[in-house]
């Protein structure tokens, strides 16, 4: 059973134990979102999604299919590049998105954004003709996500039978997890301001060619770099620090300043076609594998993670 329609927007979490209650939970969603002439995405990790297309046969052809694996290896960029890059296709009617955005094989790096890409889905699609459902492995994932899902969807749906969540509250999650980003003592330090930025940027890249990028991987660095520092001496006070180090195979680059971000959507909406410019963070969380944030009124510290591939 899936969740009624009583708003525009509704985000149901769907918890499944096997492939069995995965497809009963999935399958009527899709079969019935196309009777009713609805878009149809479904977003999930490619073993799931090679289950539900297999389930769907010859419905399978008129659903639009993504890897979640690929398409949101950085959970800041599932709400602007798959979620909302679907609906806006589809202004004109109700649309229907399977979403899955944390699976077992999630680090525990990546899991806060994660769980703040799952909160901050409902005030980006409030008042939306929009219903995604997103499933949760009950049997592979740990309690405490599961306790997240909860506070993170006003509906969960658990062994075919729906429930109101009783600890329904996605913005005490975004808080919650908007903690400190602690870094090595191996971190390589540039203190820059506006003087500095083709300096800083250079930096950045030198130390990431050192740590073993090259080619596209180097561009995407300079770029990244180049948006966050520009946006520290626009918007951050007039300057910042960059550090820069490996780690398991990745380089990271974060860029600390005094400025504050008040909109825990900033670089997670699509930038409007007549916007004139505040799309730097949309290019960083497009460029990077992840992007971790935090926030106060002390200042603000964005991370990304840029691997080899």
């Amino acid at each position: 059973m899936t969740a009624p329609i009583t708003e525009p927007f509704v985000h149901p979490a769907l918890f499944y134990r096997g492939e069995q209650e995965y497809l009963e939970g999935t399958v009527p969603f899709v079969r019935e979102g196309l009777r009713a002439g609805e878009p149809v995405a479904v977003a999930v990790p490619g073993p799931n999604l090679a289950i539900l297309r297999t389930a769907l046969g010859a419905d399978a052809s008129d659903v639009q299919f993504l890897d979640m694996t690929e398409a949101g290896r950085n959970p800041g960029r599932i709400i602007p590049k798959v979620l909302r890059a679907f609906a806006d296709a589809h202004r004109q009617t109700r649309v229907r998105i399977i979403g899955e955005p944390i699976w077992a094989g999630r680090s525990s790096v990546e899991y806060p954004a994660c769980v703040q890409h799952e909160a901050l889905i409902n005030p980006a699609f409030q008042g939306r003709d929009v219903t995604i459902l997103c499933p949760y492995d009950a049997d592979a994932l740990a309690e405490q996500v599961l306790a997240d899902a909860y506070a993170t969807h006003p509906v969960v749906i658990s062994g075919g039978l729906e429930r109101r969540s009783p600890t329904y509250a996605p913005q005490q999650v975004i808080a919650h997890y908007n903690q400190p980003l602690t870094h090595p003592a191996t971190a390589e330090e540039f203190v820059f301001d506006a003087d500095a930025l083709p300096s800083v940027r250079h930096f950045a890249v030198e130390r990431a060619a050192r740590f073993g990028l090259s080619g596209v991987r180097l561009e995407d660095v300079a770029l990244m770099v180049a948006e966050l520092t520009t946006n520290s001496v626009r918007h951050g006070g007039g300057s910042g620090e960059l550090r820069v180090w490996a780690d398991d195979g990745r380089v990271v680059c974060e860029v600390r300043d005094s400025g504050h971000l008040s909109d825990p959507l900033a670089g997670r909406r699509p930038a409007a076609r007549d916007q004139l410019g505040g799309r730097g963070l949309l290019l960083v969380h497009y460029l990077a594998d992840l992007v971790r944030v935090h926030t106060g009124p002390d200042g603000t510290a964005i991370r990304c993670y840029v691997g080899r591939h």
